[in-house]
């Protein structure tokens, strides 16, 4: 997936890939996925996507400071 984000692209086919976390497992409405990117230029984003029910029910992607990545690290 690829977006633009206040001037900065953000794609997951150019970027590496860091961690991935799944909630819920494969068909649960309520289950989803986060996967954690870091861009060629050092910006950080999470791919996020998942059931119709779950909090991510549309494919999307979030930037975030690299603060924020590393406390997502450490907590899922």
């Amino acid at each position: 997936m690829k977006k633009v984000i206040c001037k900065i692209e953000y794609n997951t086919e150019t970027a590496t890939f860091i961690a991935k976390h799944t909630f819920g497992s494969y068909g649960d409405p309520a289950g989803y996925e986060e996967c954690l990117f870091q861009t060629p230029e050092g910006k950080y984003f999470l791919y996020v996507n998942g059931g119709e029910n779950s909090i991510h029910a549309k494919e999307a992607i979030i930037r975030k400071s690299a603060e924020k990545a590393q406390e997502w690290l450490a907590n899922n």
